[in-house]
């Protein structure tokens, strides 16, 4: 029977096995750049001295705190993600170089038990790729709903881009070479194989963008580096939920 890759068991158990060596690896499949993209994705926020709550969606290991606490330096920041692999990482980083300050939620952002209108912004970086369609609407609902009105929201993902050569030398990369670190790494390929396979049915943020635009959000189509990545962003009106 054809495994379902969307499946949230399926996710969260991939996600715990890579754990270990997810933090590097995110590096190399998006060539050293996913720094320097978490980075651009926050600067489409607008930087804040108050005392706002931030949420970060599928946080992994916490990778996107430091940038989030350098913009927003007196925000209060919660953290949700449903694998217990990753977030063991994080709970270490939260102790190491947050002083605990960060709430951690182990939760699927897809059924969770946050309160409306709650956060002032949103972020989520390269978690996108792990949803289908009809969990993108899920999703959407959520952002629309935890969000406090006028609140804003930024996500981020690893994309195919639409230039063919491009496109030829990053599908090599990350198809083949990829899975051969990974087995240096994990001893496994397979695992870093599904990154890729994920990507290659993602495509880009355009689909994501149109979804929480008929949920009735604010959102503007972001590519970065012609197209390897893309994201979305933008806000809840100011309107009640």
């Amino acid at each position: 029977m054809k495994e379902n890759i969307y499946n949230r068991d399926f996710v969260k158990g991939l996600f715990d096995r890579m754990s270990s060596s997810y933090e590097r690896m995110n590096y190399i499949t998006s060539f050293g750049f996913s720094e320097r993209w978490r980075k651009q994705f926050l600067n489409l926020l607008s930087s804040s001295n108050d005392t706002i709550e931030i949420i970060d969606l599928l946080t992994g290991m916490g990778e996107t705190w430091s940038g989030i606490r350098e913009k927003f330096p007196k925000a209060k920041l919660t953290a949700v993600d449903f694998s217990e692999g990753m977030l063991q990482y994080a709970k270490e980083k939260n102790t190491k170089e947050f002083n605990n300050e960060v709430v951690i939620l182990q939760q699927d952002v897809l059924s969770n038990s946050l309160k409306n209108n709650t956060f002032d912004i949103l972020t989520c970086a390269f978690g996108l790729k792990t949803f289908d369609s009809d969990q993108l609407n899920t999703l959407a609902s959520e952002v629309l709903r935890v969000l406090k009105p006028g609140g804003y929201f930024s996500f981020i993902e690893i994309s195919k881009p639409q230039n063919k050569i491009l496109l030829f030398f990053y599908t090599f990369y990350l198809n083949m070479l990829i899975p051969v670190l990974g087995k240096l790494l994990l001893g496994d390929p397979r695992e870093y194989k599904m990154l890729w396979k994920y990507t290659d049915k993602f495509g880009d943020s355009k689909q994501a963008a149109a979804i929480f635009d008929r949920a009735g959000l604010e959102v503007r189509f972001v590519s970065y580096f012609y197209g390897c990545a893309t994201g979305i962003v933008g806000k809840k009106r100011n309107t009640d939920f």
